[in-house]
């Protein structure tokens, strides 16, 4: 059926073509030999007109597409230069254009290039300009109205400048050079007639200041964050000696008691009351020494691997220690209200030399490291599985090893979330 209709179509199309070509034969027949000539030679004359005009306007429109396409080149390098500071942003790493010392080597280096700039300013350096200019045929107005002018256009530079310092923060560094750079060329145009110009040499200072007051801003927030990580470390520790001049303390109580106690059934007579006792005696003995060898030896605690599958997906761990004796306290309060769910513990075993283990198992896993700045944010990219097999390699085998975990909270939630049908 299908195949029909299209016949049919083919056919009605042949007719009007013919029909078409039998009208043009009759007009032209009409004409006479010079009347097709001359139409002819009209329309060869049009063609090639129009022949002309395409081509000039081929010819315009590729030159408008090289213009573009090297622009879009232009602007797509900047964007991959910027995305690429943003990026590294991100993950915690920043891009310092000045390497210093610390954020008050970055604050003195600021003070010296103001300086320089006001020294700049006071030489009337800040500023170039045509020394020949001349206003109503007269030097002297037009030098005063260079002079004049000149100290306008410095002092709306300055100002957008001051405007750029004020609002910068460490990631929209880019964006502030770009306007400051858009500023300057618009203020020169207003001294073009007298060829006012702000100092390359200046502007090459403002730039640098947008540079140092980043660098700046990124450091003392780098060094707020060490400090607020060291302090965390030393509440760490000071609860952990806490927890063992508590069990200390207890220690002590029981030995005293049990001391006095074998004392008195020795002066009563009952020397196998006092035989039981003294093992027990020995056994508590026995746990202050152990007690005391923890406390001195600083390399020894649990190793921990726990991960949070609602807070950071199935492939991040955190791989830690803690000299705590209750290591669980540790981990419950790494699970605070920062976080939307507790950690699941997939191992966490005593080790005379945790910190050790703990450093060897950073080291192989560097290149997955989250933060590759903060050294403390002891996050890393991939399963606790992984981390299985290396412990494997480095403690022996594992008592206890939980490859899946629990996640109770966030698999409660989404099951609450997206109840069955």
């Amino acid at each position: 059926m299908f195949g029909g209709r299209k016949r049919q179509e083919e056919l009605e199309a042949a007719q009007r073509e013919n029909l078409f070509l039998r009208g043009e034969l009759q007009r032209l027949g009409a004409l006479g030999s010079v009347g097709v000539q001359q139409e002819i030679a009209a329309l060869t004359q049009r063609f090639h007109a129009d022949q002309a005009r395409y081509q000039q306007e081929t010819s315009a429109m590729n030159a408008e597409s090289t213009r573009l396409r090297a622009q879009l080149a232009t602007l797509r390098a900047e964007v991959v230069e910027t995305d690429d500071a943003r990026l590294m942003q991100e993950v915690g790493v920043y891009q310092y254009r000045h390497v210093l010392a610390d954020a008050e080597a970055y604050k003195a280096e600021l003070e010296r290039l103001k300086a320089t700039m006001k020294d700049m300013t006071r030489a009337k350096s800040a500023v170039e300009a045509s020394s020949s200019f001349h206003y109503n045929n007269s030097l002297a107005q037009g030098r005063k109205f260079v002079g004049e002018l000149s100290k306008l256009m410095l002092r709306a530079y300055n100002a957008e400048a001051e405007n750029c310092v004020r609002v910068l923060k460490a990631g929209n560094l880019a964006s502030a050079v770009k306007r400051l750079e858009t500023a300057v060329r618009t203020i020169e145009k207003l001294g073009t007639m007298a060829s006012i110009r702000i100092s390359p040499a200046y502007h090459a200072m403002r730039i640098r200041e947008l540079e140092l007051t980043a660098d700046y801003l990124a450091k003392k927030q780098q060094e707020k964050e060490d400090e607020r990580e060291r302090r965390a470390v030393l509440r760490e520790e000071q609860k952990a000696l806490q927890e063992y001049r508590r069990e200390q303390e207890r220690l002590l109580k029981e030995q005293g008691h049990y001391r006095n106690a074998i004392a008195a059934l020795r002066a009563k007579g009952d020397w196998e009351g006092a035989t039981d006792l003294e093992r027990k005696l020995a056994e508590i003995e026995a746990a202050l020494n152990g007690l005391e060898e923890r406390q001195a030896n600083i390399r020894a605690g649990y190793v921990y691997v726990i991960s949070n599958i609602g807070s950071f997906g199935p492939e991040v761990v955190k791989i830690g220690m803690t000299r705590r004796l209750e290591p669980m306290d540790r981990v419950r309060e790494l699970g605070d209200a920062s976080v939307p769910f507790r950690f699941d513990v997939h191992a966490l075993f005593f080790s005379q030399d945790a910190v050790g283990i703990e450093h060897q198992l950073h080291t192989k896993l560097e290149a997955r490291r989250l933060n590759r700045v903060n050294r403390r944010r002891e996050y890393f990219r991939c399963t606790p599985a992984e981390v299985k097999a290396l412990l494997h390699d480095l403690a022996g085998n594992l008592l206890d090893y939980r490859d899946e975990p629990e996640a109770f909270e966030y698999r409660q939630s989404q099951s609450v979330a997206t109840p069955a049908a």
